[in-house]
């Protein structure tokens, strides 16, 4: 016979149901599972049937009631698969799980022709498979649970595209002849160049074919979006632009010098944008590789490799790693700090960077990072400082002598010790100054120069916070009108999102401090008074 379905819940106290309670015993629904009644029997069928899921009273008695009318007795009542407690416990972590778990991508034609490629050359990964991840975007995932200390890739050197590979190719009798030598860089650059414009003639074509086809760098970024950057940052941006542009120009000369080896003119396939793409395919995606010397190319520093497949890895900066080139095995190695569960994403650690640093060297900005800042420069740190402090010139140089002139931020824990060390040496009075060594090590001075240090930081931090939130609303504004420019202005707002809770962050933080320096009892250590001699332990 066909299952029917109990749907629970129905009214209890008709004239079918039993009495279960009264007035002192208060009945309340608790939105329970749906149930199965099978009859296993022949006859007159299922009948009518009625269910109840109630608690009484304080005690919390839960208990099912039947209302049963002509049912089989051979009948049986049997809970639906999926509808139980542990059932609902499973979707709960499923859910949680697949927030963070990835889809699979190693069906796509463009990573099995890349696996072939790779087992072609010596390498077969049975810990990783390429997938796409909701936070991260493309990445590689565990097939299994990987282990602290466990080496998750042996790269072999087959697979690596270093000078050498450059060199070794037929590129290399060109170099050899070419002066001033080319650069490493200018090397591997337009040794991308021309592969990529090879096509289907290329043998690194399965690699070139799961390489990003647009970078965000603020290099690659739109003049009008670079200007909605924190001002630092947008100068930076506008210094490396002008270093890739001057490194393409002056390379054009070595590029029409390889007019014989292509079918079109060489200014066509060594253009701009091919170039820029390849200057960030080896800036954003390389490895680190002990330095070395080789025959043809400049004395510059020779670091650089691009490492198939494992170059998929994404950063996190709450991971661990050992990466080197193994000298004995031949092998680019990856070893793990930490162990990461079945199906996650595995991740590397790119360094300790602000995101700053992290968008403009590789093109993204990464969640809840903890060494994120906001930095302080030399021209805000004297913004709210008396113009007629005739000491201030020494003090800055005192700070500039000692390294205490950069590196100045407010983070999420607040100002950095060395951002209120140095408001503390540049609000010191005249009759304080001589103190100022003390001030660097740490000590405070008096109730009154900590007051004052502590109010010019959190007039800096109020000025920052109004700039991210005005640079907000522009962004906003442009990704109303500038659809094109939608995926790089999602970029900035991050960015801008992130300084914005780092700068509230630390408003609160700065509070608490001034609530404390104005509710303490008065210091043993008053200030100075002019012309009076400093105290033991200052300076004369």
């Amino acid at each position: 016979m066909p299952a029917l379905r109990v749907r629970p819940g129905t009214r209890a106290g008709s004239s079918s149901s039993p009495l279960v309670g009264t007035s002192e015993h208060r009945l309340r629904a608790r939105g329970p599972p749906s149930f199965l009644v099978r009859d296993s029997g022949s006859g007159d069928g299922p009948g009518r049937v009625r269910a109840d899921y109630l608690t009484l009273g304080e005690g919390e008695k839960k208990c099912f009631l039947f209302s049963i009318g002509h049912l089989n007795r051979n009948c049986s009542c049997s809970m639906k698969k999926g509808r139980g407690r542990t059932s609902r416990i499973r979707r709960r972590k499923l859910c949680r799980s697949s927030q963070s778990r990835g889809v699979n991508e190693s069906y796509k034609p463009e990573f099995i022709a890349l696996k072939k490629w790779l087992k072609a050359r010596k390498f077969e990964d049975t810990n990783l498979i390429p997938a796409c991840f909701p936070d991260t975007g493309r990445g590689l995932m565990s097939k299994t649970s990987l282990q602290e200390g466990q080496v998750i890739i042996s790269l072999p050197e087959s697979c690596l595209l270093t000078t050498d590979t450059v060199i070794r190719s037929y590129l290399g009798a060109y170099i050899a002849k070419w002066q001033p030598p080319p650069s490493p860089l200018l090397a591997l650059c337009t040794f991308l160049v021309a592969e990529r414009h090879a096509g289907d003639r290329s043998p690194w074509k399965p690699y070139l074919e799961v390489l990003p086809k647009a970078y965000t760098c603020p290099v690659c970024l739109e003049p009008e979006v670079v200007t909605l950057l924190p001002r630092p940052l947008a100068a930076e941006a506008r210094e490396q632009r002008t270093r890739v542009r001057e490194l393409f120009t002056s390379a054009r000369g070595f590029f029409s010098s390889l007019q014989p080896l292509l079918p079109e003119a060489a200014e066509s396939v060594f253009s701009y944008g091919a170039f820029l793409w390849a200057w960030c395919t080896v800036n954003t995606r390389a490895v680190y590789m002990a330095p070395g010397r080789r025959q043809g190319l400049s004395a510059e520093p020779d670091t650089c490799a691009l490492a198939p497949f494992l170059d998929l890895l994404n950063h996190s900066p709450a991971v661990q790693v050992e990466a080197a080139f193994n000298e004995e095995s031949r092998c680019y190695e990856i070893r793990t700090g930490s162990g990461c569960r079945r199906h996650e994403e595995v991740f590397i650690c790119y360094g300790p960077h602000d995101s700053r640093r992290l968008l403009l060297e590789y093109g993204f900005v990464p969640r809840g990072n903890p060494h994120a800042c906001v930095p302080v420069s030399q021209d805000m740190l004297v913004k709210y400082l008396p113009s007629t402090d005739k000491q201030m010139n020494k003090k800055i140089s005192i700070l500039k002598d000692h390294d205490f002139i950069e590196n100045l931020t407010f983070g999420w824990d607040g100002p950095s010790w060395r951002l209120l060390t140095a408001l503390r040496l540049l609000c010191l009075e005249a009759g304080e100054f001589l103190c100022w060594k003390k001030v660097l090590l740490g000590e405070i001075i008096s109730d009154v120069n900590e007051k004052k240090s502590l109010d010019i930081a959190q007039k800096i931090c109020r000025y920052f916070t109004e700039e991210a939130s005005a640079m907000l609303q522009k962004v906003s504004h442009m990704k109303d009108k500038e659809m094109a420019l939608i995926h790089q202005l999602t970029l900035v707002e991050t960015l801008w999102t992130e300084e914005l809770k780092i700068l509230r962050a630390s408003a609160e933080t700065l509070s608490s401090l001034q609530t404390a320096v104005r509710d303490s009892p008065r210091c043993l250590r008053s200030p100075p008074l002019l012309g009076v001699a400093p105290s033991a332990g200052c300076d004369a």
